[in-house]
């Protein structure tokens, strides 16, 4: 799991502490609104758990800036919300209330869900699920975890974004071989969509555009990890993970040609 990863996930689980000792809890209504979340899960992939989160502007606690002055802190939560598999097919389905009840009047705020590698033994012995495949959906404009822009989004949400797969092999550290799902800079995409009452997923991930990186066996400057790319081209590149411009300028040219 990356550092970006683990950063969203200890958000999400400090705003589901925020007010649990008060005993506010969550109260939806079964039969109230709705917002419908479709995953179709690639047949190499697994899929992540949705993590629901729900804000409160009744219950509030006090936090403090970085110049130690004090300010008020909107409450949240999270709410387990189990998946549907719709019939035989490799869809997911999650309803998630918009109006999470209680004394504390809770509201969806955002929903966390993505893919993954859930087997990695095709990669060799020793292979684990790196990080990558995340998605979070913002209902609303507060202080929502992650980290970088979102996507604004009126209506419902249709997202089919391309993954890759990436194989990393590192050294300097302990020796680890991870396996990992590349689509952009940041492992997990972003979407605010305040009016959106269905979220389709469908991933598309192309196995045959592999990028394998070998790091450094010691730290030294000028030492860099190498990324080889499925063209047969090898370089460093500036961010330390493969380059998604030219997996989809490589992937695009070569789908072109065959077209021919």
């Amino acid at each position: 799991m990356t550092v970006s990863e683990l950063a969203v996930l200890f958000v999400f689980s400090t705003f589901a502490l925020d007010v649990s000792a008060r005993g506010d809890e969550l109260s939806p209504d079964d039969d109230g609104e709705k917002v419908i979340l479709r995953v179709k899960v690639p047949s190499e992939l697994a899929a992540r758990e949705v993590e629901a989160l729900y804000r409160s502007t009744v219950c509030t606690s006090v936090a403090y800036d970085m110049y130690g002055d004090p300010y008020k802190r909107d409450g949240y939560r999270q709410l387990d919300v189990k998946s549907v598999r719709e019939g035989d097919t490799n869809v997911l389905r999650t309803e998630l209330p918009v109006d999470g009840g209680g004394r504390c009047r809770w509201r969806l705020s955002n929903v966390a869900f993505g893919i993954k590698y859930g087997e990695t033994s095709q990669f060799g012995e020793s292979v684990v699920y790196g990080g990558g495949g995340g998605v979070i959906v913002l209902f609303d404009e507060s202080n929502s975890p992650g980290s970088g822009s979102a996507i604004e989004i009126e209506g419902d949400l249709d997202i089919r974004p391309d993954y890759y797969p990436w194989l990393s092999e590192r050294f300097i550290g302990g020796y680890r071989k991870d396996a990992s799902l590349v689509a952009g800079r940041s492992p997990y995409i972003r979407y605010l969509a305040l009016t959106a009452q269905r979220v389709n997923f469908e991933p598309v991930l192309h196995t045959g555009y592999l990028v394998r990186s070998v790091g450094p066996k010691v730290k030294r400057k000028g030492n860099d990890t190498i990324f080889h790319y499925s063209d047969g081209s090898s370089s460093t590149e500036d961010w330390g993970e493969p380059s998604f411009r030219k997996l989809q300028a490589m992937r695009k040219a070569a789908e072109l040609e065959s077209a021919k």
